[in-house]
């Protein structure tokens, strides 16, 4: 069970607890396209190519793991290989993936998400933790965040327990002191309870919880868990 009275403050996930993720890569991958259908059309049409692009992806997995936790280096890579196989202008890597990085930035918030924001940064100090590579100053959230620690950052991404003593110690208090809140069981869940937080479960999805360990509270939204913490 949740105990209220031992939250001195607050970690969260970024990516499908604030905001739906896949529409806005989607989205950002389209703004990638179409400057690429202009500025490097060669490279545009093996992105275009699923297999291709999925080959590419693989290749960078494989060639270069220190990058596993840094999807921006990823991202910037995979379109720095393509524009290399396609005979186009490596060099337009950094211009291309901005476009991709821009868009990846306007995300669409939950409906509960400002509300409980708000109402969260108002009573706890907050931190942002994720393995993404959303910018919350960027995406107008900055405010209402003590700190922001990303797995890019870092170094090691949830589960790893170290990232979330990272997050406590950001806002000078102990693991099990912090609630940490979000949407994946496994990353978030089970990596904040190895870590000694609490953990609020968003299960927008109404999914079984997969681990022998249980959450503190599983809520179905936000708003749920600003009713429990009033």
């Amino acid at each position: 069970m949740l105990d209220v009275s031992r939250i001195q403050a607050i970690s969260i996930d970024l990516d499908d607890t604030l905001w739906p993720i896949w529409p806005t890569i989607e989205r950002a991958e389209r703004a990638l396209h179409d400057w690429m259908a202009v500025h490097a059309p060669m490279a545009a049409a093996l992105f275009a190519s699923p297999g291709a692009l999925r080959e590419i992806r693989d290749h960078m997995a494989h060639s270069r793991p220190e990058l596993k936790h840094d999807l921006s280096a990823l991202r910037r890579e995979s379109i720095r290989l393509a524009l290399y196989r396609a005979g186009e202008n490596p060099l337009l890597a950094e211009a291309a993936f901005e476009v991709f990085f821009a868009e990846r930035q306007r995300v669409t918030l939950f409906d509960d998400a400002l509300p409980a924001l708000e109402f969260l940064a108002a009573r706890y100090p907050m931190v942002s933790l994720s393995n993404g590579n959303a910018d919350v100053g960027r995406v107008g959230l900055g405010g209402f965040f003590r700190a922001s620690i990303s797995a890019r950052a870092f170094g090691v991404g949830k589960p790893d327990p170290r990232i979330f003593h990272a997050a406590a110690g950001a806002v000078d208090t102990l693991p099990d002191h912090v609630l940490h809140i979000g949407d994946d069981a496994t990353l978030d869940g089970l990596g904040g309870l190895n870590a000694g937080m609490q953990v609020a479960w968003v299960n927008r999805a109404d999914a079984l919880w997969p681990h022998e360990l249980e959450p503190h509270v599983t809520v179905a939204t936000l708003t749920e868990l600003v009713e429990l913490l009033r």
